[in-house]
């Protein structure tokens, strides 16, 4: 094997690497944008649909987003190559996105279809390449990863402050058309030449920065969009040297058989045609494709059943240890996934993002003033008519939402013409602190490791876990104690994220890490599609557990969406719900982590089978949730 020490590298890392961290960032962008708007629209927009309807097609959509990267990983093993399928990735969810802006329900779903086929070429191929690109044993692998997932999660993090923001303030077919111009600038900067490239990373970085400084309500979110605008400038500088010296290795992700490459394009263009309208059908038809996932993961789980049956003692333990924690990491992920669902419409109903304005005092009784209505007026009465989120979200759809407001008693105290956030930015809320928290935790696990006292991966497990339901017990107590309207201190809803995303760097990093350590060679190619499956199966279960927020009616008729006051109750006894059975099971699973641990045999080395001398695994990303 040649020597990979010779390429040019940038921060002691290979240059190429820069270029996968901007082509992903961007196409996380694109991901999230529309994530962050996807139950909004189909709740507020033509679709008319209420929460149950919207939160089974969200459910859906994302299980088969988090599906379908196991086919197209070894249809890049096999025939492609990585290069070739992230660009047919990168294509047909450029097409999915802009299918997005068409308010046709048949262009939806097509559009919901493209996204799932081009996740599933894009996303396991292009983190192949970030490890193709170091020699194997580097020990600089893992700290590239890490690089990797920054970007990940700064295009997380810009996607909700502008897809969001824009989607929501001026209309969502523009939103989606940002989603759009984010996956056409990842592509663009993973096939240009390095010149355009270098335009294309630095103009999109500053573009989007002054992008973020502009598109903001109030200071504190200035201040968020700031430290975005400002880590997505640096790390574009950092990207523009590290193409100057070389860019992306020519050979980095080609083709296995160059000489057959035309004819499996072909094939696969076929397969994409079948697959894209069937991928709508099924989340069109959410209860096909739940019958679906429970078929092909039930017989996923009782084969792995059957071969840690037939193995040794040793080999049979580790796969039992994957099997449980695999239980457990469907659980996180089930309870986490409610941010793009249920907790969205928490945020938009029932957390007050109003900062700043006029408070009316006793003195206007009796006055008429005219100001733009938002969500400071919820709950209210503007003479006969209460305002609630379905008229609210009514007059801003016809633009008719500067009022004339008679100020009666029961208006002291309410605040007009104040700065309000849409909801869909707080979903930047977790990147951003994985941006902050993520290497210092990195560095926390290596400081104890240097200890002997890092915890075990079981261990790791609770305490995600455990993390995961106090973020729900933060909502659940923000929503038990709102103000008279119903409304609940935005400081709660944030105390939450940055719970789950503690919780998150417990258990994220290490999942896919235990699946290749703990399997046996034979059938670790099986048990990572079992866990992807029960990722895909995480998601379809979030959104039926969403669904049991619920309470808007169908077809945006008036009034479908009850004031804060009556809908705060319903978030707040199913986010208790989903707290007590995190906090519970991260208990168990720490109950039971000896015993895990003693089924690792961790002392144990397994012998290396003749097939597999000189063919260590190369292990990327998994789907869920992006980690390492």
């Amino acid at each position: 094997m040649p020597e990979k020490s010779q390429e040019p590298t940038v921060l002691g890392h290979p240059a190429g690497l820069f270029v996968l961290f901007f082509a992903e960032m961007w196409e996380r962008f694109s991901y999230y944008g529309m994530r962050a708007l996807l139950v909004f629209y189909m709740i507020k927009g033509f679709l008319g649909y209420n929460d149950a309807n919207a939160y089974k097609i969200y459910g859906a959509y994302t299980a088969l987003v988090y599906a379908t990267p196991f086919i197209g990983g070894m249809l890049a093993d096999k025939v492609l190559g990585a290069r070739v399928a992230v660009i047919i990735g990168g294509v047909l969810m450029a097409l999915g996105h802009l299918l997005m802006g068409i308010q046709n329900p048949t262009a939806f779903f097509l559009a919901l279809g493209l996204l799932i086929t081009g996740n599933g070429f894009f996303k396991p191929n292009i983190s192949t390449i970030v490890g193709s690109l170091y020699k194997q044993g580097n020990p600089k692998r893992d700290a590239g990863f890490t690089i990797f997932y920054m970007g990940i999660n700064l295009g997380a993090a810009m996607s909700p402050l502008l897809c969001g923001y824009v989607g929501e303030k001026f209309g969502w077919h523009y939103g989606f058309n940002l989603a759009t111009m984010g996956m056409l600038i990842g592509l663009a900067v993973f096939v240009a030449p390095n010149v355009v490239t270098q335009f294309m990373i630095l103009g999109g970085a500053f573009g989007s920065a002054a992008a973020l400084i502009y598109f903001h309500e109030g200071s504190t979110a200035l201040v968020i969009n700031g430290f975005v605008a400002v880590t997505l400038v640096a790390a574009a500088l950092v990207a523009a040297v590290a193409i100057q010296r070389g860019g992306l290795p020519q050979d980095a992700g080609r083709c296995p058989h160059p000489d057959r490459l035309l004819n499996s394009v072909m094939m696969t263009l076929v397969g994409v045609v079948i697959a894209v309208p069937t991928f709508a059908f099924l989340v069109q038809q959410s209860s096909v494709a739940g019958t679906g996932l429970i078929v092909f993961g039930g017989g996923a789980f009782l084969w792995l059943i059957y071969g840690a049956f037939q193995s040794q003692k040793v080999e049979r333990e580790r796969l039992f240890v994957v099997l449980i924690l695999m239980f457990f990491s469907m659980l996180f992920w089930a309870f986490f996934e409610q941010a793009g669902s249920s907790v969205s419409n928490f945020t938009d109903r029932n957390v007050n993002r109003v900062s700043g304005g006029h408070v009316i005092t006793q003195s206007e009784v009796g006055q008429t003033l005219t100001f733009e209505i938002g969500q400071a007026q919820l709950g209210y009465k503007n003479g006969d008519q209460l305002i609630t989120m379905s008229v609210l979200d009514e007059a801003r759809k016809e633009k008719k939402t500067n009022v004339s407001w008679t100020v009666t008693p029961e208006h002291v105290g309410m605040v007009t013409e104040g700065k309000e956030m849409p909801a869909s930015t707080f979903q930047a809320a977790n990147a951003i602190f994985i941006v902050v928290l993520g290497l210092i935790f990195s560095a926390l696990w290596g400081f104890l490791a240097s200890r002997k006292m890092e915890p075990s991966t079981p261990v790791k497990f609770s305490l995600g876990l455990i993390q995961l339901g106090l973020g729900f017990v933060a909502f659940w107590y923000g929503a038990a104690h709102p103000d008279s309207r119903g409304m609940v201190f935005v400081g709660w809803l944030l105390l939450g994220y940055l719970m789950q995303t503690t919780g998150e760097l417990c258990l994220s990093p290490v999942g896919l890490s235990m699946v290749t350590k703990l399997s046996p060679a034979r059938m670790v190619s099986t048990v990572m599609g079992a866990w992807f499956l029960a990722t895909a199966f995480s998601n379809f279960l979030a959104g039926m557990i969403a669904s049991l927020t619920g309470v808007s009616g169908e077809g945006g008729k008036e009034a479908t969406i009850p004031i804060p006051l009556e809908t705060v109750g319903v978030y707040g006894g199913v986010f208790k719900i989903i707290a007590m059975t995190a906090i519970g099971s991260g208990v168990f699973c720490l109950l039971i982590s000896p015993i895990l641990k003693k089924w690792m045999h961790s002392d144990v080395v397994d012998p290396i089978e003749p097939s597999d001398q000189g063919q260590p695994l190369e292990i990327g990303f998994s789907p869920n949730k992006d980690e390492l």
